[in-house]
């Protein structure tokens, strides 16, 4: 049962099978909540790859909450729920949990808490972020040097900070390669609604959108069904999507958000946990950011865009994170 520490939930590698220096980390306990489905097949669904992972390489102990819905209220309550338990570290999957996490915190000063994609910190809180907005403005960069018409689409659901954030550096890396094109933008209010993405995709479609970058969990269905029926393009998130609908996909923003889970239950396992800290991960570190471009590519457009991307890991680019326009708006 997610949520309680308990046989079936915990199925630690035995301790001869880790290394010497892991061996201690069995006894650790670590518990998730996610609010969505971790068979979303987008951000969620990294988040409990990421945890599983942490299970199976360090040896650790794992517990999970999914399907709370996004409201701080019941955020908070989920996180008090695990906190209750004791374990010893909370990991908080996205940075709608921000203000939960936060308060929650502060009511268990034994426990350590992470927000993944967050932006909080405290004397037992950290925020762990892959920075998704480095593989966005390269996928902004493809579509503007890609675009047939001229218009290209860009698609979320929830206003979350790293969301904002890689709605705007995909904007930015448009206009970057592309100062003519128009950007169509919107966020639906649901992550999972593919009735309401399909109807999305399909009147940016109309609107003479090409391409469109996705930033999208289970409603991204709805997406490429869409592309599907309006000959339209598609760069997706979080996962290698050329890989899933070679068809539909040009290239996707990879951000494995599992990385954090990953890297934070590392972290205190081997004792270098990092309250008060914003620990982000980038380009810089490709097994976590990258972006994934399909064969059809031409291999000029390929070049600039790994030029950019050498450019971004070295800190010699700082990818820009603000934007202030229009926006557009769901169907009726």
């Amino acid at each position: 049962m997610p949520g309680s520490f308990h046989r079936r939930g915990f199925l630690a590698l035995a301790a001869a099978a880790l290394p010497t220096s892991l061996r201690a980390a069995a006894t650790h306990k670590i518990a998730a909540l996610f609010a969505g489905k971790v068979d979303d097949g987008g951000f969620m669904q990294a988040g409990y790859d990421g945890l599983k992972l942490a299970e199976s390489r360090l040896g650790v102990a794992v517990a999970f909450e999914q399907g709370v819905a996004p409201r701080p209220e019941e955020l908070a309550a989920a996180l008090r729920k695990l906190a209750g338990n004791r374990p010893d570290l909370v990991i908080a999957h996205g940075g709608q949990n921000n203000a939960a996490a936060k308060t929650v915190a502060a009511e268990f000063p034994d426990v350590r808490f992470v927000v993944t994609q967050g932006n909080v910190t405290g004397s037992n809180l950290a925020s762990y972020e892959v920075l998704q907005e480095h593989s966005a403005f390269l996928a902004g960069m493809l579509a503007g040097l890609t675009t047939r018409t001229g218009v290209v689409g860009h698609m979320s659901g929830i206003r979350v900070t790293p969301g904002l954030k890689g709605r705007a550096a995909y904007l930015n890396g448009v206009r970057h390669a592309n100062p003519t094109a128009q950007v169509l933008t919107n966020f639906s209010g649901n992550q999972d609604d593919n009735a309401l993405s399909k109807k999305v995709a399909a009147a940016m479609i109309a609107a003479k959108a090409d391409i469109i970058f996705t930033m999208l969990n289970a409603g991204r269905t709805g997406a490429i069904e869409a592309c599907r029926d309006g000959d339209a393009k598609q760069i997706g998130n979080v996962r290698d999507w050329t890989l899933v609908e070679p068809e539909v996909f040009v290239a996707s923003a990879f951000a494995d958000a599992g990385q954090a889970l990953l890297n934070a239950t590392q972290d205190l396992v081997q004792g270098r946990f990092a309250a008060g800290q914003i620990r982000q991960i980038g380009l810089e570190s490709p097994e976590a950011v990258r972006l994934t471009i399909a064969p059809s590519v031409p291999a000029d457009v390929r070049s600039k865009v790994e030029a950019m991307a050498a450019e971004i890991a070295a800190r010699r680019f700082e990818v820009p994170t603000e934007w202030q326009g229009e926006e557009f708006q769901n169907p009726a």
